[in-house]
């Protein structure tokens, strides 16, 4: 038989209707559909006593954003290598070829390959 997991807000809220709602932990535990014992370890965990579960939660928040953070400066990066790489080969400057009248860029004129930049 394998164990129900519930999210940690979940049981924030159940600890707080026994704690500040006033609520037995037996009714709360019924209405949940837990058991009496997962609930008074949620409020050993999480109830007004448990200082360790406000550090803990500081240091969730500040991961939480710290990994929001890194996903957007990842993103910024990822951007602007592929704006790098879809330039290259593209013609930013142009210079006309001696041997006829097609433009070519700066890249072409100094390469082997001499074509026309599409």
């Amino acid at each position: 038989m394998s164990r129900k997991r519930y999210p940690e807000e979940f049981k924030i809220e159940a600890v707080k209707q026994v704690t500040e709602a006033g609520y037995s932990a037996y009714d709360v535990a019924e209405r949940l559909g837990t058991t009496t014992n997962s609930l008074y370890s949620w409020i050993r965990r999480y109830g007004p006593n448990a200082s360790d579960f406000k550090k803990v939660s500081e240091e969730s928040d500040e991961i939480r954003r710290l990994k929001k953070e890194l996903k957007r400066v990842t993103d910024e990066r990822d951007l602007l290598k592929k704006a790098a790489v879809g330039s290259i080969g593209h013609c930013n400057t142009y210079s006309f070829n001696l041997y006829g009248s097609e433009l070519l860029n700066e890249t072409n004129v100094f390469s082997r390959r001499a074509g026309p930049c599409i």
